[in-house]
């Protein structure tokens, strides 16, 4: 499993709340079933409490799922846990988009606390 400690961290420019948004647009993990690669978008979207996460950290820690069987919904709530774990924001939403195979695409998203009403798309 992707190792959180990776993870690194700087303090919250401001104490007057705004949401950051990192949006990974080459996310690689491998199906557990077939051991094929899947390909998907990652957006991280929340509002800090005390820090930010870094984002060359947030990359490698992206990429140590490369060569992880983990299913869709494992990968996203296992990234919304860690992070949530490790920086304590007001809220969090993290999304995966997943590129089509077999004639499906996949969507999950997963959240971390109250997600304001505008941040939330049907």
């Amino acid at each position: 499993m992707p190792d959180p400690t990776i993870l690194e961290f700087f303090p919250s420019p401001s104490a007057t709340p705004f949401v950051i948004e990192h949006v990974h647009e080459e996310f690689t993990s491998l199906c557990p079933k077939t051991g094929h690669p899947d390909f998907g978008t990652i957006t991280v979207r929340y509002e800090p409490g005390a820090q930010c996460v870094e984002l060359k950290s947030l990359k490698l820690y992206f990429q140590s799922f490369r060569n992880e069987g983990i299913f869709y919904e494992a990968v996203t709530n296992t990234i919304r846990d860690q992070l949530a774990q490790r920086m304590s924001p007001r809220w969090m939403q993290v999304i995966t988009d997943w590129k089509g195979r077999g004639g499906f695409r996949s969507r999950i998203v997963a959240t971390h606390g109250s997600v304001p009403e505008a941040f939330i798309r049907a």
